[in-house]
């Protein structure tokens, strides 16, 4: 029998055998009838047994959980198990937890104005230390290019470039049709259609062929750059670059910010060639405007500052990008659920950024008058 009660004197002497595990949970299970009626003294005895685990030690602290219940003096003999003790510290902190809890005013509007305010406090300083770090990192690499990890930089901007390509092009070649058949149809009536040319050269160089190509790059790589550091940071990988004496920023994080700077612009420069192409095409097709008369009314239509405007916004968006998607995965910390979540919010915010620095550069040229 797992349990066996004696009577010494007015005391009840409990001695526990056998193996007290999951395997033989069904079978061990504590008989009610060890529980005294009354007060007194129970004394467990633990020589009997052979194997203790977490399920077993649960049954045995219930059991001595009821004889106190019951009023008795409870000892034990040779020494109480050690897993008996985890409980207690667990139920405690689990008992004080709650009693915090039920301790707690209920929230009302202006604390949780506090709360938001002080969380928003975090992570405006969270932002600010993980720029000064990647400035930090930044000069002294520029201070001494031998720490500048060219093999890395190189992976980056043939994995955010590169392998980019095909579907910037695809999406630069049909917004730039899109827009050509919104504006013909528009400007047909007032006969205007080769101001459809105008048109699609202007908001192509200026704004969408950046603007959607940072889009794209954003919800691509910057995703990816969270998702990589953050599964490092899950596998102490990152903790393991430190212990060997490396920096994770410089290791990690600016081959990213390089790459993707080197990258963006190229990106930039195929899908305004790529909507100037579907510009062409649609014109063609619509407004019977040949390729050379096209080609004409390109180069009159744009100033000199027309292609640059766009070209600058390029390595400003690429920043933006990857500072958000390595701060996001370098804040990943206990599970695979939060790597999901701080993916999407990389995401999310980095078009969110990039959006908002196009508005700033947009009233900026508007006062510069370019």
């Amino acid at each position: 029998m797992p349990l066996e009660v004696q009577e010494e004197g007015g005391r009840r002497r409990v001695r526990i055998n056998g193996r007290w595990t999951v395997a033989e949970a069904a079978s061990s299970r504590a008989d009610a009838a060890v529980v005294p009626n009354g007060r007194g003294d129970c004394t467990f005895d633990a020589g009997g047994i052979e194997a203790l685990d977490l399920s077993g030690a649960w049954q045995l602290w219930r059991l001595e959980s009821a004889c106190r219940e019951g009023g008795a003096s409870v000892s034990w003999a040779p020494e109480r198990p050690g897993l008996l003790d985890f409980i207690d510290r667990a139920t405690e902190e689990r008992e004080a937890d709650a009693a915090a809890r039920t301790a707690e005013p209920p929230a009302g509007p202006l604390q949780d104005v506090g709360r938001a305010a002080v969380q928003a406090k975090e992570r405006a300083l969270d932002v600010l230390g993980f720029v000064g770090l990647v400035t930090a990192g930044l000069g002294r690499t520029l201070g001494s290019l031998k720490r500048l990890r060219l093999p890395s930089v190189i992976r980056h901007v043939y994995e955010t470039g590169l392998t980019a390509v095909p579907i910037v092009s695809l999406i630069a070649f049909l917004i730039a049709v899109i827009v050509a058949y919104i504006g013909a149809q528009q400007l047909r009536k007032f006969g205007g259609e080769v101001f459809v040319v105008d048109l699609v050269t202007v908001s192509v160089l200026r704004e969408l062929g950046v603007l959607l190509t940072a889009i794209i790059v954003a919800g691509r790589s910057g995703s990816a750059f969270a998702a990589e550091i953050g599964a490092m940071k899950l596998n102490d990988e990152v903790d393991a670059l430190r212990a060997m004496g490396m920096d994770p920023v410089e290791v990690l994080v600016l081959p990213r910010i390089l790459g993707l700077v080197i990258a963006l612009p190229v990106l930039t420069i195929v899908a305004d060639a790529m909507g100037l192409a579907g510009g062409a095409i649609l014109s063609w097709y619509l407004v019977d405007i040949p390729l050379g008369q096209y080609v004409d009314r390109v180069q009159g239509s744009i100033s000199e500052f027309t292609f640059w405007v766009g070209i600058i916004k390029a390595p400003v968006f690429a920043v933006l990008i990857a500072l958000v998607g390595t701060l996001r995965g370098m804040q990943v910390r206990t599970s695979s659920r939060e790597l999901g979540r701080l993916t999407t919010v990389a995401v999310v915010q980095s078009i969110f950024l990039v959006i908002l620095a196009d508005a700033v550069f947009a009233v900026i040229f508007m006062e510069l008058d370019i």
